[in-house]
């Protein structure tokens, strides 16, 4: 695995190296040992699979507080996503900046989101399926949410988004926190 930070602190991006010959390829997608010499939290306490049927559908943005802060691998595995991030701690030099990543079947490329992060994605192809280790039980007490379109985080969808769920879609705006 190849591992590329991005500007967010801590947020990672994780390529995979192939090993190919004429029966295909092979990858190892995780490994505990190498995501902790990165500095990574290697736990995985669930592996969830989510699917969208249409093109334009948003999920998020999601993130858990303390003491169920989680940690997530997000892959596309068919199709196309557009995956965003928001760094949500207040301590933090890169506090509510973002970053979007184009995650496909194709470059099999994998986003590590770090604890007190929202996360979201949009699909952009029909079909999309996402897999997402993470490293705590999902408990809706610690769960928070973001606006996908909050004015404050300017994040930029690469198309309308056409479907997205009632609770998404009725998170308040964010007032941030006094640093």
């Amino acid at each position: 695995m190849k591992f590329i930070k991005t500007k967010l602190k801590d947020a990672v991006i994780v390529d995979l190296e192939v090993r190919s010959d004429d029966r295909g390829g092979f990858a190892r997608t995780f490994c505990a040992k190498e995501f902790e010499e990165h500095g990574l939290k290697p736990t995985v306490a669930q592996c969830n699979l989510s699917f969208n049927y249409k093109a334009g559908t948003l999920r998020g943005m999601h993130y858990q507080v303390a003491p169920a802060c989680e940690t997530k691998l997000v892959r596309c595995t068919k199709g196309a996503i557009y995956d965003v991030i928001i760094d949500m701690r207040p301590d933090s030099p890169t506090y509510m900046q973002h970053i979007g990543v184009e995650l496909t079947e194709e470059n099999r490329r994998a986003l590590y989101v770090p604890e007190m992060f929202a996360h979201g994605y949009q699909a952009l192809t029909d079909g999309a399926e996402v897999v997402y280790q993470v490293g705590e039980f999902y408990t809706p007490g610690y769960e928070r949410g973001l606006r996908y379109d909050d004015p404050v985080f300017k994040i930029e969808w690469p198309m309308p988004v056409t479907v997205i769920s009632e609770k998404d879609a009725a998170w308040s705006l964010f007032e941030p926190v006094p640093v």
